[in-house]
């Protein structure tokens, strides 16, 4: 269901939106038992330690090399660290790597509605493109932007109004559904309206910290938000 999050009247902006943007992993993509279990692999074999998976997944949604430097303070560990986890990552990731159900019905009704559509992710360019060709999403995204295209990351608003800028469109016409706080806060400070999802990284009370638009339990619920 759609979180009350004592907002203005749902209809209100939503008239507005011109383009809609998405996260790529936790949003459309169920990749959430691969990242851990990549993670788990990497900080097990290199660091010797099992950390907990709140720990190892606090972080998802900001570049990896980021992430790694949460763990270590040695760059050449955490580089290591980073080999590790894509080296077991990329091996196993067709067979772990999921889609979301109801995630191409939404895609194309939002595509018959003339809305163009983009992803915003901070992943890496091979990966990404792995994951849109696995599921045959590539058809509905006019750009996809990932953390090899900008210099800066979520939760900077860069990357998100890159894609706005890529689409011929403001940022502020712009929808942009994620499920990780990184992703509300880079939309907000974009001036986006910012859409949670509660079935990605994050729990709905970790994601209203962020301070969302709007919250979904599931994507069928995205097209009323955004046609009424």
């Amino acid at each position: 269901m759609e979180h009350d999050l004592g907002l203005n009247d749902m209809n209100s902006r939503p008239a507005d939106i011109a383009a809609v943007l998405f996260d790529l992993d936790g949003t459309l993509i169920d990749t959430m038992d691969h990242i851990l279990a990549s993670f788990r692999h990497a900080t097990a074999t290199v660091l010797g330690v099992s950390l907990s998976d709140d720990v190892l997944m606090r972080n998802v949604g900001v570049p990896l090399k980021a992430q790694m430097l949460e763990f270590t303070d040695d760059a050449a560990v955490a580089d290591e660290l980073l080999r590790v986890y894509r080296t077991f990552n990329h091996a196993c990731h067709d067979e772990m790597a999921k889609l979301y159900p109801g995630t191409p019905e939404v895609l194309q009704i939002i595509r018959d509605h003339g809305v163009p559509m983009g992803i915003v992710t901070s992943k890496g360019t091979p990966m990404a493109r792995r994951g849109i060709e696995l599921f045959d999403l590539g058809g509905y995204f006019d750009v996809v932007v990932t953390s090899d295209d900008v210099s800066k990351h979520k939760p900077d608003p860069y990357p998100v109004r890159y894609a706005a800028q890529l689409l011929g469109i403001a940022a502020e016409e712009c929808a942009y559904v994620g499920d990780s706080p990184h992703d509300i806060e880079a939309g907000n400070a974009a001036g986006a309206l910012t859409i949670a999802v509660t079935w990605g990284v994050a729990d709905a009370a970790r994601l209203a910290e962020a301070g969302p638009d709007r919250m979904i339990d599931e994507i069928a619920e995205l097209p009323g938000i955004l046609f009424g």
